[in-house]
C-alpha cells in the first residue's frame, strides 16, 4: 500500500438468539454486558475507521449505540438464523457498506462473547495484516493432541495414532486451535476466497489463560475466573 494508511472496519457480530445461554451476547460478565468488552476493545484500539455491530436485535442495537458503536443497518433474517456462518455475516456487512458507497481495505470480525480481547491484540493483528492476507488468533492445545485416545465400536479405548503413543511431548509437532475471538482480513482476499481462512493466513499466538470458549454455564464461570487472572497479570 506504499505510504497510505489502509482503511479498517471492525465488525462485531451479535445476534439476539442463542441456544444454550439465553441472551448470551448481552448477559452481564463480571457485572457488565459481555458485548461491551468487544466494543470497548475495538474503540480503544484507535485503529478502526468505524466500529459497527451487526445484529438483528433492537435491544442489542441500542446497547451498542450507547457504547459508541455504530449500527447502520440491522441484520437480515437470512444471516440471523442458526445456520448462517461468520463469513455470511461479514459478506452481508461489507456489501451493505459497499452499496452505501463505503469501502474498507481491511476488516476485523470480532465475536461478542470474547472479553479476553484487548486493544493491543487487535492492533497487533491489524499490524500483521500489512504483510499477510489474514490473521487468526490461535493457542496451543493443553495436551499433545497426537497422543489422543479414541473409543472403538467395541467400547474399547486405544491410541488414535499408535505411532505417537510413546513419543515424548517435546518431539511431537506443536498443534494449535482457533481462539474463537476475532479474525482480521484484507477485504480483497476475503471476496476472492469467500472466507477469512485465506491461503496467506498467519497466526497470532495467545496464551491458554486468555482463551475460553463460552458455550455453557460452566464455561461462563471459568471465563470469569480466567479474565480476573489475566487482569491481575496485567
Amino acid at each position: 500500500t506504499g505510504g497510505f494508511a489502509m482503511s479498517a472496519l471492525a465488525i462485531i457480530t451479535a445476534r439476539g438468539g442463542s441456544k444454550r445461554i439465553p441472551r448470551k451476547n448481552i448477559r452481564p460478565f463480571l457485572g457488565k454486558p459481555i458485548l461491551l468488552y468487544s466494543i470497548e476493545a475495538a474503540l480503544q484500539a484507535g485503529i478502526f475507521d468505524e466500529v459497527m455491530v451487526s445484529t438483528d436485535d433492537p435491544e442489542i442495537a441500542e446497547l451498542a449505540k450507547g457504547a459508541g458503536a455504530s449500527v447502520p443497518f440491522l441484520r437480515s433474517a437470512r444471516t440471523a438464523n442458526d445456520y448462517a456462518s461468520t463469513d455470511d455475516v461479514i459478506r452481508e456487512v461489507l456489501e451493505c457498506y459497499r452499496a452505501a458507497g463505503r469501502e474498507f481495505d481491511t476488516f476485523c470480525c470480532i465475536y461478542p462473547t470474547a472479553p479476553f480481547i484487548t486493544p493491543k491484540k487487535l492492533s497487533t493483528a491489524m499490524e500483521l495484516l500489512k504483510d499477510a492476507e489474514s490473521v487468526m488468533p490461535v493457542t496451543t492445545f493443553p495436551y499433545p493432541v497426537l497422543r489422543s485416545l479414541a473409543v472403538d465400536e467395541n467400547g474399547h479405548i486405544g491410541y488414535k495414532w499408535p505411532q505417537y503413543a510413546t513419543a515424548r511431548s517435546q518431539d511431537l509437532e506443536t498443534l494449535y486451535h482457533d481462539c474463537g475471538q476475532f479474525y482480521a482480513c484484507r477485504t480483497e482476499a476475503f471476496f476472492r476466497e469467500g472466507t477469512t481462512d485465506t491461503p496467506g493466513m498467519v497466526p497470532l499466538l495467545l496464551p491458554e489463560l486468555e482463551v475460553q470458549d463460552i458455550d455453557t454455564e460452566e464455561d461462563w464461570a471459568i471465563a470469569e475466573v480466567k479474565y480476573q487472572k489475566m487482569m491481575e497479570k496485567e
